[in-house]
C-alpha cells in the first residue's frame, strides 16, 4: 500500500512540475494557435490532462525530452479545437488585449508580428510558434508536428516568406 501511495506521489510531483515548467510557454503557444484567450487556457487544460493520463507511457520513453512531448500534445489539442469550432472571424488585436500580460510577453511593436504570425495557415503557424516562440530545433518542431526535418524547413521557409510580404506591404525584394 505505502509503494502505490509513493508512486502517485511521485507522479503529483512529476506532474506539478510539468505545470510549473512549462505551463506559460503551452499557453502563449495556444493562444497564438487559437486565436482566443479562453480557448487557449481550455486547451492548456486538456494538454495537461491529456498528459496525465499519458505519464506512464512517457516514462516509458527513456531520454525523451518532456517539453517536445508536452508540445506536440498541445498542438494536437490545438488542431482538435481548431476543427471542431464554427468558423468565425476573430478580432486578433482584441484577442491579443484578452490575455494577461505575463503570459503575451510581446513588445507593443511586436503585436503586428504576432497577430501575422496567427492569421498564417494551420501547417505553417505551428511551426513558426515551435521553431520561433518555443525555440525548438527543426528536429525538434518535426517530432513534435510528426513530420521530416525537410518537411519542417520547408514549411518554416513558406511562413517566413509568407510573413515578409506580409510585413512589407506584399513586396517582395527577392529577384
Amino acid at each position: 500500500m505505502n509503494r502505490a501511495v509513493a508512486a502517485e506521489t511521485v507522479r503529483e510531483k512529476r506532474f506539478n512540475q510539468w505545470v510549473q515548467d512549462h505551463g506559460d510557454a503551452i499557453l502563449r503557444t495556444c493562444f497564438v494557435y487559437l486565436s482566443n484567450a479562453s480557448d487557449a487556457e481550455d486547451a492548456m487544460q486538456d494538454t495537461f490532462l491529456k498528459a496525465w493520463k499519458a505519464m506512464d507511457q512517457f516514462e516509458q520513453r527513456h531520454g525523451a525530452n518532456e517539453k517536445t512531448w508536452l508540445m506536440r500534445i498541445a498542438m494536437n489539442v490545438c488542431h482538435d479545437y481548431h476543427r471542431s469550432k464554427w468558423f468565425r472571424k476573430v478580432d486578433l488585436k482584441k484577442a491579443l488585449e484578452e490575455l494577461p500580460p505575463r503570459y503575451l510577453r510581446v513588445e507593443p511593436e511586436d503585436i503586428t508580428l504576432t497577430m501575422d504570425v496567427m492569421r498564417l495557415p494551420e501547417t505553417l503557424k505551428q511551426v513558426i510558434l515551435l521553431y520561433y516562440f518555443q525555440e525548438f530545433t527543426l528536429r525538434e518542431v518535426a517530432e513534435v508536428l510528426g513530420i521530416s526535418v525537410s518537411t519542417a524547413h520547408y514549411r518554416l521557409r513558406k511562413a517566413e516568406k509568407l510573413l515578409k510580404l506580409q510585413l512589407t506591404g506584399g513586396k517582395d525584394d527577392e529577384k
